[in-house]
């Protein structure tokens, strides 16, 4: 185990947002929350990663495991930064070198299909562009643990896709846990080996789906029969999910 939540809740001066709920997340696991809006997915990722503290319940973080990485679901990159700028950031502010922080900075930003544009500014990327930008912000620090919440919602469903394989491809690389939000069900059985599935606010487990099959995906995994029937699966299971939370 590389990080859980444990029976945590969160209460905002609103109401509770999230809760009871429990999540382990294993080493080099790579799990997908889904469920409706409001329901507390970001909440759960921002008690994983560290920037909110749960009302009740534990938060538990494996020792000695390295570092967590947050790509948000929008780039937040430094307008005035260029990409290189931007994906050497975090290591600049842990204290490494600016050399060498530039030189990891390019070698991630390679990684993710962005060489050459190391000194192009965010105003000048596409889209699908800031966001493995971002990416690769994150994984300068080749950290342990990724959090990913909704990277992919304001971009078209071709780059989606695209950058669906880039990170099970960089995921196969250094292998991290990585817990993503989504609210797309397709998307959450073509990237996760399971699938967490959330009620109505404040969320709690509604079920889980194991998805059977290899990472990365080969070609054509989204007609198999086996994906179908998963993605079917997680589907009813959402579902269900509303209506417990409305009858709670």
């Amino acid at each position: 185990m590389i990080a859980a939540l444990r029976d945590v809740g969160v209460d905002y001066p609103r109401g509770p947002a999230l809760g009871p709920f429990s999540l382990a997340v294993g080493e080099g696991e790579i799990v997908a929350l889904v469920g409706p809006s409001g329901c507390g997915k970001s909440t759960a990722m921002r008690l994983l990663a560290g920037l909110e503290a749960p009302t009740r319940g534990q938060v538990v973080r494996a020792p000695g495991r390295g570092e967590t990485a947050v790509v948000f679901q929008a780039p937040t990159l430094a307008p005035w930064l260029t990409a290189r700028a931007n994906a050497a950031l975090p290591l600049e502010l842990a204290g490494t070198s600016r050399a060498e922080a530039a030189r990891r900075a390019d070698l991630a930003l390679a990684r993710v299909g962005l060489a050459g544009t190391e000194g192009a500014r965010p105003a000048q990327l596409s889209g699908g562009m800031a966001m493995r930008v971002s990416l690769a912000r994150a994984l300068t620090t080749e950290p342990k643990l990724l959090l990913l919440d909704e990277p992919f919602a304001a971009l078209d469903e071709i780059t989606r896709r695209a950058l669906a394989d880039d990170v099970l491809r960089l995921w196969a690389d250094t292998r991290p846990a990585i817990v993503f939000v989504t609210h797309n069900v397709e998307e959450a059985v073509y990237m996760a080996s399971r699938v967490v599935v959330m009620t109505r606010g404040p969320g709690r487990t509604a079920g889980e789906v194991a998805v059977d099959g290899p990472l990365p995906r080969p070609p054509g995994f989204r007609t198999t029969e086996g994906f179908r029937a998963c993605v079917e699966t997680v589907s009813q299971a959402l579902a269900q999910g509303m209506s417990q939370g409305l009858a709670a």
